[in-house]
């Protein structure tokens, strides 16, 4: 009886032990990207609100640019995780007790590290560091199997809406830039190529930039894509765009998609 009571009694002081970040919070995500990230992440179930854009069945929170208030006090949270592309004087109206957190990762392949690491430490993911060491391994494994051989290419989404290209400074153009490619347009982070524009259309880029090889990603969504894809004097390689538009773990498929139809 003894024993069982000293087995039973270690069993609950080891429960009282665990850490506070193996709970779970109720967490707000306010871009598709970043559910794509918790969800990597292991973090999935603990959100209970998702911006309109989001294709979760859960409640919706408005927009990137104009977070519903009021839905994402209803929630009763305790993480709310925005892009940074909500306007931070917005943050001191949000839910006075819960845990505000803004990410990016758009800039570099470095970034989509810096965010999850942000996102699994914001969300208590008890091995956060040893899992975004994991995704840098692979990710870097990935684009060094590409092996690009410095070919100048341009990086372009032209199905759906008005055609853009993507620079050195994105995490796309970066992601190309370690599979050992030459990323062409200069652009900081996007281009957008349309009349009106310095260069106003993907037959202009060509032009202007002389790349060897035009990638195009499209979206699942494309209902038509640009015609000038149909004019340029180039080879194209069609790449499934929602492997490439999340910064995070998508990209790992994306670069092995482009391995593949890149390969000599």
């Amino acid at each position: 009886m003894k024993h069982f009571l000293r087995h039973l009694l270690g069993g609950l002081l080891l429960v009282l032990a665990l850490p506070a970040a193996a709970t779970c919070p109720r967490i707000v995500s306010q871009s598709p990207y970043i559910t794509h990230a918790l969800e990597w992440l292991g973090r999935g179930d603990c959100i209970v609100g998702v911006s309109r854009y989001d294709k979760r069945e859960l409640p919706r929170t408005g927009g990137v640019k104009d977070p519903d208030l009021g839905a994402i006090a209803a929630l009763n949270p305790e993480l709310i995780i925005l892009s940074k592309g909500t306007d931070p004087a917005l943050l001191d109206l949000f839910e006075p007790e819960a845990r505000i957190v803004q990410v990016d990762g758009f800039d570099s392949m470095a970034g989509t590290e810096a965010m999850l690491l942000t996102l699994a430490e914001a969300a208590g993911v008890p091995d956060a560091p040893a899992r975004v060491e994991g995704y840098a391994r692979e990710w870097r494994a990935r684009a060094a199997a590409v092996q690009g051989g410095g070919k100048r290419v341009l990086v372009v989404s032209a199905c759906s809406a008005q055609p853009y290209s993507f620079g050195r400074g994105h995490m796309v153009g970066d992601a190309f830039a370690h599979a050992g490619f030459e990323v062409v347009d200069t652009a900081e982070r996007i281009r957008h190529l349309r009349p009106g524009e310095e260069i106003p259309g993907i037959v202009a880029a060509i032009e202007r930039f002389q790349p060897e090889l035009l990638v195009s990603l499209t979206p699942d969504n494309a209902e038509h894509c640009s015609a000038e894809l149909g004019l340029v004097s180039v080879p194209i390689v069609a790449l499934e765009g929602r492997h490439f538009f999340h910064p995070g773990p998508a990209l790992l498929t994306g670069l092995a998609q482009l391995a593949e139809q890149t390969k000599p």
